[in-house]
């Protein structure tokens, strides 16, 4: 028998090891793909080895991000069974590379969100070079580190650790916009707070409005149609200003003149178009949800169908967060890649630089061979492994997060869209846990005081026993009773040792398992210290190297 388990544990190992070696071979045949293009597309460019190299680290950044980031997007999906993971994997994969194709935009910041102050390179075009692909490098390390270990961490704190990381190395400490980094230090804070209490608010409304309900069919219909054209106008604000607004003025254009001269012409959208068009859309989806339900017929009063009617606008806030992270994160992550790109075959540094096609082709299309290859282990961790999800409380997160964003960007706070969505993750459960502290104490009290009576009793058969075990003359009827209280009294005991356990587990019962917590808290607080410390690392090595 153990022979067998053996075999059957070897040919386990055995095929992971051989998915593992074909997952890496994939990896490395897209990267080999992207050097071989680059040094034949840029061969009459001065320090094209520099510029293919880069475009090495740059795929593989790109995979990073699409086993990591990416999975913020689909995992509660996934947890809550809206999806499975090949459909969420397809979805993701194919918003995520429209995104940064189609809305992407065609220039982008060469420095995120000016951390550092690329006057402080001078003439010095080599070493900035050399900073920029030490910061593309060791952000892409780090995120392999973090997704090794099931950590969703932010890629946008990672690229901006890499950038101060070589930034230092390359200039000294003068040269980081402390100011900003402090502003980054908060949203460690802010991010997960503000997508926590949104989700929770949104659940507990649910709850309160539906679930808690008697009817629950007759409260659905009259509440679902509301929450979804809540999410719908949320999700097409959020969409129209950060997944379009590098677009926004060809959409101007084109609208006003063949359609209505409605938009007003801004380089930018506003808030307050962005707010306008995602209520016209609000509206659509709530006359279609409420017709769609008025004419569902009834089917039973429980949980489980009220979750069925939030699988749908799952599905598609999915694909919108998806869309929008390909449009506004994946320039920004290619931004090292896009001012090496421009350093070289300008030779000159440049705060913006403009997007050469291939470049976001490298971040798309890395993006979904990445989320393909290695996804499925962090949207696990987001999905399931954090807290039980069900369509509902998926649907909660999903709109804090759309939601979170739009307040942030407004009030000019720095947040991360992994932080929103685990910190969305970590609401739901902690307000769930809330809500049952009544049950669970009641439950804990109840425990209590049958234990307190156990043990009375135990008490009283081992006083009983002794005293019949002193008497000097015994009866026949003495003896028989001694015999039958060893045994309740051994019965007894079993049943105390029993029950301890069972309050034991009453009261370690969590619905957030705390080591989740703990350990990707703990990967958020050394994001960018880390990838600024091997940044600086790397930078060390290449100039070593290059001089």
């Amino acid at each position: 028998m153990e022979i067998q388990v053996f075999k059957k544990m070897e040919k386990k190992a055995q095929k992971a090891s051989s998915g593992d070696f074909v997952k890496i071979g994939i990896a490395i045949v897209f990267m080999a793909m992207v050097l071989l293009y680059s040094f034949s597309s840029s061969g009459n460019i001065p320090n094209n080895t520099f510029l293919a190299i880069a475009a090495l680290f740059g795929a593989y950044m790109a995979m990073n991000i699409g086993a990591n980031d990416v999975a913020n997007n689909v995992g509660p999906a996934v947890g809550s069974k809206a999806l499975t993971m090949g459909g969420a994997i397809a979805i993701a994969a194919t918003f995520e590379a429209m995104g940064a194709l189609v809305a992407g935009g065609d220039v982008v910041k060469t420095i995120k969100k000016g951390i550092i102050d690329i006057s402080a390179f001078g003439n010095h075009t080599d070493v900035f070079i050399w900073a920029m692909m030490a910061a593309l490098l060791a952000a892409a390390l780090w995120l392999n580190f973090a997704t090794y270990f099931k950590a969703p961490v932010s890629t946008t704190h990672s690229i901006v650790g890499g950038v101060m990381g070589a930034g230092i190395a390359s200039a000294g400490f003068g040269i980081v916009a402390w100011g900003t980094m402090g502003k980054i230090v908060a949203s460690w804070i802010i991010s997960p707070l503000l997508g926590g209490l949104i989700a929770a608010g949104f659940l507990f409304a649910i709850k309160k409005t539906i679930i808690f309900k008697e009817n629950k069919i007759d409260a659905a219909k009259k509440w679902v149609p509301v929450y979804v054209s809540i999410m719908s106008w949320a999700f097409i604000t959020y969409l129209v200003l950060k997944g379009l607004k590098k677009v926004w003025p060809s959409i101007v254009a084109f609208v006003n003149e063949h359609l209505f001269a409605i938009l007003p012409v801004t380089k930018k959208p506003t808030l307050l178009t962005a707010l306008l068009i995602g209520l016209i859309f609000g509206l659509i989806i709530f006359l279609l949800v409420k017709r769609s339900l008025s004419k569902n017929s009834a089917r039973e009063n429980n949980r489980l169908t009220i979750n069925r009617y939030f699988t749908i606008p799952l599905i598609f806030a999915a694909a919108l967060l998806s869309f929008a992270h390909g449009a506004n994160d994946v320039a920004n992550a290619v931004g090292p890649l896009a001012a090496i790109s421009d350093a070289v075959t300008s030779g000159g540094i440049s705060a913006k630089a403009g997007i050469p096609l291939w470049v976001m082709a490298v971040g798309a299309l890395g993006i979904s061979v990445g989320l393909a290859l290695y996804g499925p282990k962090l949207i696990k961790t987001v999905g399931s492994e954090i807290t039980e999800l069900d369509q509902i409380r998926a649907f909660s997160i999903a709109i804090a997060a759309a939601i979170t964003v739009i307040i942030a960007s407004q009030l000019g706070l720095p947040v991360s869209s992994t932080h929103i969505a685990v910190g969305g993750v970590f609401g739901v459960g902690f307000l769930r846990e809330w809500l049952d502290t009544t049950d669970e104490e009641s439950i804990i009290a109840e425990r209590e005081a049958k234990l307190a009576e156990e043990t009375k009793t135990l008490h009283a058969y081992q006083n009983e026993l002794a005293t019949l075990e002193a008497k000097e003359k015994k009866e026949k009827k003495d003896y028989k009773r001694i015999v039958t209280l060893y045994k309740m009294i051994e019965d007894t005991e079993e049943k105390l040792k029993n029950d301890k356990k069972a309050l034991k587990t009453v009261l370690k019962t969590k619905y957030v398992k705390r080591d989740a917590v703990k350990k990707i808290v703990a990967a958020w607080i050394i994001t960018v210290p880390a990838a600024a410390v091997i940044s600086a690392l790397v930078f060390y090595m290449i100039k070593g190297m290059a001089t």
